[in-house]
This record gives C-alpha cells, sequence and structure tokens, in this order.
C-alpha cells in the first residue's frame, strides 16, 4: 500500500545513514528521521488520537514540523496546517470546519491563542517548539516520553493532508489530499526538475501552502532538506551558503525582492544548481533579471494549484533556460503538462478548444483533488467527469506548450471587449519606472469596466497617468489600454506574495 507512511519508512530504510535533515542543531540521517517519524507517531497515538482524525499544525518552517507532519502520515491523522499570519476569526474558521482534535503551536504563537475567538481551543493546545512557560503540554516531553508505533492501516486514498485556501475571494476553503495526490505530484516533479539523490532541497515557501509539497519528491529519493523558517532575501541568500543548497522552489515575489536587495550583491549561490517559482505568472523581464543573478543556476517555470497537490505543469530546465538565451517566445510559457496530467482547452459550453485558442483551463490526474471539506456543491462545481476546472484562462500551442492569460474571475469586459490583465501588466512591465503592476475592472457607467493599473514605482520615480499611457499605446490594443492610473506604495499580498486582486477591487472600486 502506497502511503506516505510507509514510503517514509523505506526511505528510512534505503537511505540509512544518507543525510535528511539539515538545521541549526545539526544533522539527522534518514535512518534517525524516520525512527521520530515513528515516535512522534506515537506522541498522537498517546493523545488518544484516531486514524481519520485530524490535527492543526500551526508553526514556521522547521525540521519538527516536517517532523510531525509525517508523523501524522504514519498515524492515519490527517494534518491541517494553519497560515499563521491569519486573523483569529480565520484561524478559528479553520480550527472549526477540519474539526482538529489538537493543535501544535509553536512558542512564539501561543499569545495568538489568548483571544476570543480561539478560547475554545485552549485547552488543546500542543507547544510543537520553543521554551514557554505555558501549562499546555511540550511535544519534546510527550516525544521523549512516546514509543515507536506502526504504521495506521489506511488506504493510499484516504486523506493525508487538508490545506486552506488563502480565501482571497471569501470563505477559505479545505482542499483535501490523498496520499496518491501527494505521491503522484512529488514522482512527477522531480523526474520533471532531475531531482538528484544528492541534492539539498530548501524549503522556502510557507509550509503551511502547497508550494511546499513540490519538495516531497525530495523526500521520495532521499535528498537532504534544509528550511528557512520565515522568508526575507537574507535568510534565503544564507541557507542557500550554510547549507550548501543545490535546489529550491520560490515563487516570483520572493525572486523581485532578493533581486532588489542589496544581500546579493554578496551572496554566494554558486551551489545552487536548479531554482523553480511558480505560483504566479513572472514577467519575462524579470526571468532575465534572475537568470542574470543567478549564473550558476538553471531556471524553470511550474504552474498548480492547491487542488492538484500542487502541480500541472514543468518548463524543462534545459528548454526554459535556452528559451531565456533566445529570447524564445516560449519564456512566457508555464512548461507543459508534468507526466500524469491530461490538460484541455474549453468553450463556455465546455467543448474542447484547438491549439492555441484561449480558454478555460481543465485538468486530470491522480494528483486532483477529491473535493473541498464540508462544501459539496463547491467540489461539484469544480469537478466533473475527472475534470478539474482550475479557473485559469490559458492557450496551449502546437507543441504543448501552456501560457496562462488570466484568471477567470480577473477577466475584464470594458466596452464589450475582453481585457486579459495579464496582457496589459506584460505591457506596464516594459515601462522603467513600474516595479510592480496589477490591472483590475473598476465600474464604469459608460464602459461597465474600467482598465485600471494600479502600480508600485521604482523607487525615486512617479510616472504619470499620460506616461503610461503613452507607454502603452504601441503595444497593446487602444481598449486594452488602462484609462485609469493608480500609484501605490505597496500591493496587498497573500503568503506566497500574490496580490490580492480582489482587495484591490475593493479599494479602487469607487
Amino acid at each position: 500500500m502506497q502511503t506516505l507512511g510507509r514510503e517514509l519508512t523505506r526511505i528510512g530504510r534505503h537511505f540509512g545513514n544518507r543525510p535528511a535533515m539539515r538545521d541549526g542543531r545539526g544533522e539527522t540521517t534518514w535512518s534517525e528521521f524516520s525512527s521520530r517519524v515513528a515516535v512522534a507517531a506515537g506522541v498522537l497515538c498517546g493523545l488518544g488520537l484516531q486514524p481519520g482524525q485530524r490535527i492543526a499544525i500551526y508553526s514556521r518552517n522547521s525540521v519538527r514540523f516536517d517532523e510531525l507532519k509525517w508523523g501524522a502520515f504514519h498515524a492515519g491523522i490527517v494534518a491541517v496546517p494553519v497560515n499563521w499570519r491569519l486573523a483569529p476569526v480565520e484561524i478559528a474558521h479553520i480550527l472549526e470546519d477540519s474539526a482538529c482534535e489538537a493543535v501544535f503551536v509553536e512558542a512564539d504563537f501561543l499569545d495568538v491563542f489568548d483571544s476570543v475567538e480561539l478560547a475554545p481551543w485552549r485547552g488543546r493546545l500542543v507547544c510543537l517548539e520553543g521554551a514557554t512557560a505555558t501549562e499546555a503540554p511540550h511535544y519534546e516531553r510527550l516525544f521523549d516520553a512516546a514509543a515507536a508505533v506502526d504504521h495506521a492501516d489506511v488506504s493510499p486514498d484516504d486523506d493525508a493532508l487538508i490545506l486552506y485556501t488563502g480565501g482571497t475571494t471569501g470563505r477559505s476553503k479545505g482542499v483535501c489530499l490523498s496520499h496518491t495526490n501527494i505521491i503522484s505530484c512529488a514522482a512527477a516533479f522531480a523526474l520533471a526538475i532531475r531531482g538528484r539523490p544528492d541534492d539539498t532541497y530548501l524549503h522556502v515557501a510557507p509550509m503551511f501552502h502547497s508550494a511546499d509539497l513540490l519538495g516531497t519528491g525530495w523526500m521520495l529519493i532521499g535528498a537532504a532538506h534544509a528550511y528557512v523558517p520565515v522568508f526575507s532575501p537574507a535568510a534565503f541568500l544564507d541557507a542557500v551558503r550554510d547549507h550548501q543548497v543545490t535546489v529550491t522552489i520560490a515563487v516570483p515575489t520572493m525572486l523581485m525582492m532578493t533581486l532588489t536587495d542589496p544581500a546579493l550583491e554578496t551572496a554566494d549561490t554558486r551551489s545552487l544548481r536548479v531554482m523553480g517559482f511558480g505560483g504566479s505568472p513572472m514577467d519575462p523581464a524579470w526571468i532575465k533579471r534572475t537568470a542574470a543573478a543567478f549564473p550558476h543556476t538553471t531556471l524553470s517555470a511550474c504552474y498548480g494549484l492547491t487542488e492538484t497537490a500542487p502541480d500541472l505543469t514543468v518548463f524543462d530546465p534545459t528548454e526554459f533556460q535556452q528559451a531565456i538565451v533566445d529570447d524564445a517566445p516560449t519564456i512566457g510559457s508555464v512548461g507543459k503538462p508534468n507526466c500524469f496530467v491530461d490538460l484541455k482547452v474549453v468553450d463556455p459550453e465546455g467543448n474542447t478548444l484547438p491549439s492555441g485558442e484561449a480558454g478555460v483551463l481543465l485538468a486530470r490526474g491522480p494528483n486532483i483533488t477529491r473535493g473541498y471539506l464540508n462544501l459539496a456543491e463547491e467540489t461539484a462545481a469544480a469537478l466533473h467527469d475527472g475534470w478539474l476546472r482550475t479557473g485559469d484562462i490559458a492557450r496551449i500551442d502546437d507543441e504543448g506548450y501552456v501560457y496562462l492569460i488570466d484568471r477567470e474571475k480577473d477577466l475584464i469586459i470594458s466596452g464589450g471587449e475582453n481585457v486579459y490583465s495579464s496582457e496589459v501588466e506584460t505591457a506596464l512591465y516594459q515601462h522603467p519606472d513600474v516595479h510592480e503592476c496589477a490591472v483590475i475592472g473598476t465600474p464604469d457607467e459608460r464602459l461597465g469596466e474600467l482598465v485600471t493599473a494600479v502600480i508600485v514605482p521604482r523607487p525615486g520615480t512617479a510616472p504619470s497617468t499620460k506616461a503610461i499611457v503613452d507607454h502603452c499605446r504601441p503595444i497593446i490594443g487602444g481598449y486594452k489600454v488602462p484609462r485609469r492610473v493608480e500609484l501605490a506604495e505597496a500591493m496587498p499580498k497573500n503568503a506566497l506574495g500574490k496580490i490580492l486582486k480582489n482587495q484591490l477591487r475593493e479599494i479602487y472600486s469607487t
């Protein structure tokens, strides 16, 4: 039975003395880590938890976070990582919706549970890491008193993890991911990125987010793992140097922050063999800047959703590097479907469109979620005949390269014309004074929606509306040119740095 718990036992047996985990406390071998995971499962069983029940993990990235998560897999218990940037009322929704029996929380976050909204959970807290004087039991003490247990009798199709979407369009939804979902995606991704057992994989994306699951492939092949508790350019670059990191997956905002940080000037990134990025499209200009700043590193673009555990496409690293060198049109692609995935583009009636035509992207494969927790209607709307409606508008060319055009909900209809915000953003990023931008539709009596550009200027600049409009006119059609330009100091973003356009629409709707 191919479950994550059994897989880790095999990894511990096969890769025994190879390095597994690296952090400030030193290095742990795969044999040692596998043994600790079995004891972590014993901790959960000692708390009276049964297979199928759920625990929350409220912590920054760490070895202990992974140890507990894999201990849950071993015990057949479903882990629910929680975004520690959320407000108490949002956290309470996740804990209630998922019916968590216990909450493992880092010591630095214990005071969050002093809020009224989280009062019902104070008696279910376990301190995962850090010194504390609280009466809550401490994971390390429980661990020292526990014994290893056997794998729980669970099915590969049982839930292994529930990840909550960021709630960027309202109430967050719990995405149920099975052992099969996670293992199949991890295997396909590591194969596509050409993972190697002698790699050191850096967990730089927050572990409460689906992007971190991409590191699972490097678990399966017995590579070493290192962790950045909280991203900053300096922390990221220091970790690459200190742990001789060879592979990582970042998001465009992380890379953009790193490229503009003084720490990069003296950073040693020679060990970094491959760096993928995904989570949102990255403008070609920033891709080229990244390639120039990391000359020893091969880049790769990827794309996916929480619902797909999380990967759907990967751009072969060698081919992507060549596209950058050649300045080929494919640089704007997110690659091709991974080896287990089928993709198609459909029109509003559900008819499959030919190559090159834009429509809604559908996906199917063993990594696709079975649905949303406690949300039957939303599940039925997203999944039909084995296909997941991604909510993205895309096109697929004759060679199979996938190009993301926009989110369905971000499509702007202005004067009866469809305007894809990504096309306008690509034009805006070519202006030298534009550091960051987002294009949204705002209400307009005459046109229905007004193409509105929200721009974070490059420091020391303040581009005028006329300058932005004049810049765009030769590049894109007249109906796509922004009619309204707003300058902002910063963009509202989620935990992975994705711009929250729903918040921008609220801000600029008047």
